[in-house]
């Protein structure tokens, strides 16, 4: 019984820590877009999103799919680095949904000198090929 205790346990601890790491995975992942974007560089921004035509984007002006047309509609909204101000994340909460997905909920935040904008933003992360991506983000 000891011992099918201990196991268990031990399960339940290398769990936690793989989820700790995936987590900062994915927190390292959202910095380094901020990075990118308050850079100018959307096409560094957009590295973290899955590179697919399923990529399912959800914004102000409705559904887009696939990674070509959401950088298309990022390149449309900010034409340049004025439009595209200074951005900061708030991450509200990341919760492992199984092995392969996280969901993640957060603020936005966009520092401009033509004036500020801000929202929220849920994203659903998935590793494919041993990546973690985003898989679909709805953002308001």
């Amino acid at each position: 019984m000891r011992t099918l205790l201990a196991f268990a346990f031990m399960l339940v601890v290398v769990a936690g820590k793989a989820q700790e790491k995936d987590e900062l995975k994915i927190r390292a992942l959202l910095t380094g877009q901020t990075g990118a974007w308050n850079r100018g560089d959307l096409e560094a921004f957009m590295i973290p999103y899955w590179h697919s035509d399923s990529l399912l984007f959800i914004g102000k002006s409705g559904v887009n799919r696939g990674w070509d047309k959401t950088l298309a509609s990022y390149k449309k909204g900010y034409p340049d680095t004025t439009a595209m101000g200074k951005l900061q994340f708030d991450i509200l909460e990341v919760r492992r949904l199984s092995d392969k997905n996280f969901f993640v909920v957060g603020k936005w935040h966009l520092e401009r000198t033509i004036g500020n904008l801000e929202g929220h933003f849920t994203l659903l992360w998935r590793k494919i090929k041993g990546q973690w991506c985003i898989v679909a983000d709805h953002s308001s």
